[in-house]
């Protein structure tokens, strides 16, 4: 009886470390799934290179790059454009982080798919495809974007009101921070 019971002992050992290994090798893993998430940097660009922009895997602008002729435009429609790219960039990273996942720990796993989810959900899909402002790709994986005539038809076409049309108020005089920041 004292044989059968070193036996369970001992098999329950070899269990208890078996596991322990596995679980060191998953944690591991997802270590390597974590930096790999983390290095992830998307580029994005305008068709005429005007506008660049590098987001992060968390899909914060890290750059922001304006060439010379960008100014030669009007603001609504510079600020359009660095939107598009934006977007644009942020619909990558979801992609990109399923290839982290699946080249470390397999997408299989819930936990890799809980986080999968929640990028699909966070980021927002690529912008819409329309024949003057369809994203393309042109070498190394950059997304470029073609702007015609029609985005100027568009903004001056926008109702009072709307996101287009938004003008800051006029300041006024009721915050009682007298010009300073209250943060100070």
């Amino acid at each position: 009886m004292t044989e059968d019971f070193g036996r369970d002992v001992g098999a329950a050992e070899r269990m208890v470390r078996e596991w322990q290994e596995r679980a060191s090798e998953k944690a591991e893993r997802f270590g390597r799934m974590q930096a790999e998430i983390e290095d992830i940097s998307v580029t994005e660009s305008s068709s005429d290179g005007a506008v660049r922009v590098t987001l992060g895997s968390d899909g914060i602008l890290r750059d922001l790059s304006l060439s010379d002729h960008a100014a030669n435009r009007p603001m609504s429609k510079l600020a359009a454009e660095i939107m598009r790219a934006v977007r644009s960039a942020q619909s990558r990273i979801p992609e990109l982080m399923r290839q982290a996942a699946a080249d470390t720990v397999g997408t299989e796993d819930p936990a890799v798919q809980h986080v999968l989810s929640r990028a699909r959900e966070s980021f927002p899909e690529p912008p819409e495809s329309e024949e003057s402002d369809e994203p393309r790709t042109s070498g190394a994986g950059v997304r470029e974007m073609n702007l015609g005539p029609d985005d100027d038809d568009e903004a001056a076409s926008a109702p009072e009101g709307s996101a287009r049309s938004w003008q800051r108020p006029e300041e006024s005089d009721d915050d009682d921070f007298e010009g300073r920041s209250f943060l100070r």
